[in-house]
């Protein structure tokens, strides 16, 4: 965004210099790239009076001119513009100065006459290509104030000598005008807002009547306003306009057209002129395109549109394509005498669709897909209309014609200033809290307490949680005096038993996961249909993608098991032997009852496929199995988060897993939950990623863990000083005993002795012999006292113990 520090002058009285209100700037947030200085190559020229003007004794076409520039004698010029007259005030290059391109003035003797500078033509000064005569410059500048000669050139009419190039964040739409940066001075610096002042003057009969606008669809387009001038006359702007135009990068047209880009620039509003003449029908309409209609746009092209772009119709022909570009049948030429200047509003994200698919970028559509002031949008047109009646002397017609079947209402956001100073780790005083949300346009109501009511303004789309707010305080408060403040350690002594925040807590089992060999994905949040189809999950509860960047992430994935799939093809398809990944990412479910209407929900998955082991390794060829990933889901819970293990339940039915088993935990209130399922992905399903041997894969839903984990309170306890007695229990069970339940058992006997020395239990061995229909499970008991050294036959009688109760409560042998 160029910005004139001129042009923000004429809003709010800033005195400093550009570097210094560049420096501010970034350090708000909107970070200066450069300083322009578009006419510094002009520095040179003077203004001059021509005295007196002969035709050249040597040719047909030079003139001699006599140049007075306010010091000393007047100059001789030898000019060879057809315009040249006495009496002008033209722009002089004298002897020594240098043109924009390097053109160096020197002394010259032209046809025997001598010649001491030049006078300018716009195209020698860098301003248009127009180089037809020389510029003749009016008498007064814009305030009428009268320049004299000998005064430079880029003083005397105040040209934009400063401009500010400065990088916009795409959430700050509000900042892609002069009026929004002055906003931001005017809050930054404590400084008066002034807006620009005007007078709408109309005549005749009301027209909006004769011109009505109908808008078939709000969330195309919730606002669209217009006014109508006649008598225009379409002619070149004002030097001041062009030159002004020229400093930020926008070529002039004609008055009328430049007028639409002025305030484009000046309040960010995109306007449109039509030829009303041309409009057919008497009515404008507002609505969708149908699929294949064709428009030609100013630049020429035939573009053919999708169903979905907004369109603009009379009443026979589409003619322009909504917040994009104009049609070329009804746009301003010279002949233009009538005038229906457009004023409206567009959904960005209708905009952004229309203009990236038909390659269609312009100075409108950018401020559009951002988010243009539907509060603004009447300030706007009436500036633009008595702009264009001044400089075109049309009559503007009585009457607004307007349409507005979504008026503006404007979003309220919760604020507390405890919570501000909760995450920005400084005190912050209640007025200035209040002053600097004030200052940047927004209403604010005081609550009972700590809270406050804040209302957000038109032009600040990106002001819509309680975080915003904060951040707008912590611009203004300065982030640069932030206190540096190293991250907190997690599970130090120092900060044993405080909460742990879901930040540290996923820290932390990114960490575990890392440590036990798994490489970390992260996946787009955006899948297709089709990648939910194949894994047979349900279409209710998706949540699709109105603008969808591709026809392959047109959905919120509702599970994460997509995108490690699609992992796992790819590692296969670079020739990884062994596949182990992990990934912690949100999943999405539409909710009518949230407050986004989409729930989500923070879960890990785990995937592995093929080879245990490196291919280097000194280890047999073993592939991964089940094991491996229960394996990894019980140290998780056990070991990692000290929580009892899950009941691990057999699933009669899942979408994309068989086996499947789900994993059951009790919640707070003594609820079974679900907390997630793993198992092997079906071999149909994974053979579509190129997966030739078992891919397992669990889905674990980390928002319950952790609520659990939460609960989990640790304790230290001195390390034993006698010797463990450990002794082996060879179970001999069905096959379709589950070893967990074994376990359990062994645990439960255990419980049921007095003053039990049972420590532990380990699945230390496991043997299914062949066409058996039982199987071996050996467990490790390890049994200790805490106060004095075990005898054998006090730890014998208790194994005897256990394994007659163990006995008793399953269909087993020992």
């Amino acid at each position: 965004m160029l910005l004139s520090l001129n042009w923000l002058r004429e809003f709010v009285p800033y005195e400093g210099t550009a570097e210094e209100l560049g420096e501010r700037l970034t350090m708000l947030g909107l970070e200066l790239e450069e300083v322009v200085r578009p006419y510094e190559g002009i520095k040179d020229v003077v203004l001059g009076r021509v005295l007196t003007c002969d035709m050249h004794p040597d040719s047909d076409h030079l003139h001699v001119t006599t140049v007075d520039v306010g010091q000393g004698e007047p100059l001789t010029i030898v000019c060879g513009a057809p315009n040249v007259a006495a009496g002008q005030l033209v722009p002089v290059a004298p002897v020594g100065a240098t043109l924009p391109g390097g053109l160096a003035i020197k002394k010259a003797k032209l046809r025997g006459v001598p010649s001491f500078g030049m006078i300018c033509s716009e195209r020698e000064l860098g301003l248009t290509e127009d180089h037809s005569g020389i510029l003749v410059l009016p008498e007064a500048d814009r305030a009428g104030r009268k320049p004299a000669p000998g005064e430079r050139l880029i003083e005397a009419y105040d040209f934009d000598r400063e401009v500010l190039d400065i990088s916009i964040t795409p959430n700050r739409g509000d900042c892609l005008s002069v009026l929004g940066f002055a906003r931001e001075v005017a809050a930054a610096y404590g400084l008066p807002l002034t807006l620009p002042a005007f007078e709408v003057r109309e005549s005749g009969p009301d027209v909006s009547a004769e011109l009505p606008i109908e808008v078939t669809d709000g969330d195309l387009c919730p606002a669209y306003t217009g006014r109508v001038l006649e008598d225009a006359r379409v002619m070149p702007s004002p030097a001041w306009m062009r030159y002004r135009l020229h400093a930020v990068g926008v070529r002039a047209i004609s008055n009328l057209v430049d007028v639409t880009n002025y305030i484009l620039m000046e309040l960010g509003q995109p306007l449109h002129a039509f030829d009303r003449d041309k409009l057919e029908g008497g009515r404008i309409i507002v609505a969708p395109a149908a699929e294949g209609e064709r428009l030609v746009t100013l630049d020429g092209q035939e573009r053919v549109l999708k169903a979905g772009d907004g369109l603009i119709r009379d009443a026979a022909r589409p003619v322009a394509l909504a917040g994009v570009m104009g049609g070329l049948a009804t746009e301003i030429t010279d002949e233009s005498r009538s005038v229906f200047l457009e004023c409206a509003v567009f959904r960005p994200a209708s905009v952004r669709r229309t203009a990236r698919r038909l390659g269609l970028s312009s100075e409108a559509s950018y401020r559009y897909e951002r988010g243009v002031d539907q509060t603004g949008m009447d300030f706007a047109r009436e500036r633009a209309a008595a702009l264009m009646a001044e400089l075109s002397g049309a009559t503007i017609r009585t009457g607004v014609c307007r349409c507005e079947p979504k008026p503006w209402k404007a979003p309220v956001v919760r604020f507390r200033r405890t919570k501000a100073q909760d995450l920005l780790g400084v005190p912050l005083d209640a007025e200035f809290c209040a002053r600097t949300l004030t200052s940047l346009g927004c209403g604010v109501e005081r609550e009972s307490g700590d809270e406050w009511r804040v209302t957000a303004p038109g032009w600040r789309y990106d002001l819509a949680r309680e975080a915003d707010l904060i951040e707008e305080v912590a611009r203004f408060e300065g982030v640069d005096t932030l206190p540096a403040t190293l991250p907190a350690v997690v599970r130090t002594l120092d900060r044993f038993g405080l909460p742990e925040s879901r930040h540290d807590f996923l820290m932390r089992v990114k960490k575990w996961a890392a440590g036990l060999g798994l490489n970390e994905a992260v996946n787009y949040s955006f899948v297709g249909n089709k990648d939910l189809d194949h894994l047979r999950l349900p279409a209710e509860g998706r949540v699709n993608i109105l603008n969808p960047l591709t026809a392959d992430q047109d959905v919120l994935r509702t599970e994460l098991a997509p995108g490690l799939l699609q992992d796992v093809r790819v590692n296969i398809a670079q020739g990884a032997a062994g596949v182990r990944l992990f990934e912690i990412a949100e999943a999405f479910r539409a909710d009518a009852e949230s407050e986004t209407s989409v729930a989500e929900n923070r879960r890990m998955g785990l995937v592995l496929y093929g080879a245990r082991f490196d291919t280097a390794w000194p280890q047999p060829d073993e592939d991964q199995d089940y094991t491996d990933l229960k394996g990894l889901v019980e140290h998780f819970f056990l070991h990692f988060l000290h929580l009892p293990l899950p009941r691990f339940e057999l699933l009669d039915d899942h979408p994309y897993l068989a086996p499947a088993v789900g994993l059951v935990v009790s919640d707070a209130d003594g609820d079974e939950r679900a907390a997630g399922v793993l198992g092997r992905v079906k071999p149909e399903l994974a053979d579509a990623y190129h997966a030739r041997k078992a891919v397992w894969l669990a889905d674990l839903d980390l928002d319950l863990v952790q609520a659990l984990a939460a609960r989990v309170t640790l304790a230290f306890r001195a390390l034993p000083v006698y010797p463990p007695v450990r002794r082996d229990m060879t179970v001999i069970a069905p096959l379709n005993l589950r070893v967990a339940a074994v376990r359990d058992a062994l645990e439960t006997a255990s419980r049921g002795i007095k003053n039990s020395l049972l420590e532990s239990v380990e699945l230390h061995d496991l043997y299914v012999p062949e066409r058996a229909d039982e199987r071996r499970l050996t467990f490790r008991l390890t049994f200790r006292h805490a106060d004095r050294t075990l005898q054998d036959a006090e730890v014998d009688r208790e194994r005897e113990k256990i394994a007659a109760a163990l006995v008793q409560s399953l269909p087993v042998r020992i």
